[in-house]
């Protein structure tokens, strides 16, 4: 391993910050959090966080040929999450009136879909490569890490986000404690499926656009 101590740590500092700017993988975890609490958030954080491992891996093996050959692969996969999380979003608000606890048991049942969604909204998004690709080289001599320091690299890249987006899922579950009425309760599971749809949105319109 030819990576420093001192060059992980400041890596992992640029993606904690980076993490602090909300996103749509933001919405989408507190989206499940408030409706479901932390079992609702923690596939989605789970699915993510595998293709924050991926990618980096992708940008160091310099394959973005290989992306631009299968673009309408990753156009597919994209397309893909938005169908989850559209589902998603108005399977909550069609239930918005159940409670936390009959909610739990649909997201235990759903964790597949979580899951899913989170891994696709990654994987079907070759920018987040592209992002790596043009970060990275500041950070690290690609040309010289060994297998061992590319492996670590991606390690650290999977885990910060993830840390965060669990911390994240605990700290928005763990706030719906004060939801004791159906009215209250209604109106965040229908508020948590219109930004389950919004993050689908984002990324149909990004995908149009792009």
């Amino acid at each position: 391993m030819t990576l420093s101590l001192y060059d992980m740590w400041l890596y992992a500092l640029a993606l904690f910050v980076l993490f602090l700017t909300p996103g749509p993988v933001w919405v989408a975890i507190i989206a499940r959090a408030v409706s479901n609490g932390f079992h609702g958030a923690w596939p989605l954080a789970t699915g993510v966080a595998l293709g924050d491992f991926i990618w980096p891996l992708a940008a160091m093996a310099g394959v973005s040929v290989l992306v631009s050959l299968n673009a309408n692969f990753l156009d597919i996969l994209a397309l893909i999450a938005v169908v989850i999380f559209f589902t998603m979003g108005i399977m909550l608000i069609r239930h918005a009136d159940r409670t936390p606890e009959r909610l739990s048991r649909l997201t235990r049942a759903g964790f597949l879909a979580g899951f899913s969604a989170g891994l696709l909204v990654i994987i079907g998004n070759p920018k987040a490569m592209l992002f790596y690709m043009g970060v990275l080289p500041g950070f690290f001599d690609l040309s010289i890490i060994t297998m061992t320091d590319a492996l670590m690299i991606s390690l650290v890249s999977m885990a910060v986000p993830l840390m965060g987006n669990l911390v994240l899922g605990v700290m928005v579950g763990k706030s719906r404690g004060w939801l004791h009425t159906p009215g209250r309760i209604k109106r965040l599971n229908t508020i948590s499926g219109i930004m389950l749809i919004g993050v689908g949105m984002v990324i149909l319109i990004g995908k149009i656009s792009s």
